[in-house]
């Protein structure tokens, strides 16, 4: 009984698939590369190997082949395929790639620009968010409070310098060179 109802999930997700719009898209489009691709084969038969085969002197490319070593390789219906593949690449690409290429182009929306403010140093563009300007260097907007305590620890003196400069003004101090002194 679980068997069934996970193979009728699974055929439920099938046709959600099927029906969904680019499998139809994509199936409509195989099924008109396969007629075009038989126009281009006929015309490739029909009318290019006729002209081929006048300038060549023979009556069919297709028949067309080379013996190697003793070995016969047939290379005409090769030589058709190459054709008729490059005549498809070419209508494809002219007719389909680049007129959608075009479109998408000119519907494609534009990106906004980045808000941008003027630096009242070097009056640059910059991002609105910016706290400095990348060209000056001139600070626009006070640092945010993680800048700030960083630069407060790498500024504050350590406990050795505050020791040194205590001792340094006993000293002074001492010797009678004192501030009110000077």
């Amino acid at each position: 009984m679980a068997v069934m109802q996970e193979a009728r999930k699974d055929i439920g997700g099938f046709k959600k698939f099927i029906l969904r719009g680019n499998v139809v898209d994509l199936a409509v489009g195989v099924v008109i590369g396969a007629a075009f691709a038989g126009v281009v084969q006929a015309i490739v038969k029909d009318i290019l190997n006729p002209l081929i085969s006048a300038f060549r002197g023979a009556n069919d490319v297709s028949a067309l082949s080379v013996t190697v070593g003793g070995i016969l390789f047939p290379v005409g219906d090769l030589i058709n395929a190459i054709i008729a593949f490059i005549l498809i690449a070419l209508i494809v690409y002219f007719l389909v790639v680049l007129p959608v290429n075009k479109l998408m182009d000119h519907y494609k929306p534009q990106p906004q620009p980045a808000p941008t403010k003027d630096c009242p140093e070097c009056t640059n563009k910059i991002p609105r968010a910016a706290r400095r300007c990348p060209d000056c260097s001139a600070q626009l907007l006070p640092p945010s409070e993680e800048v700030a305590s960083a630069m407060r620890q790498v500024a504050a003196p350590s406990g050795a310098d505050i020791a040194d400069h205590a001792a340094r003004v006993l000293a002074d101090r001492l010797q009678g060179n004192g501030p009110e002194q000077r």
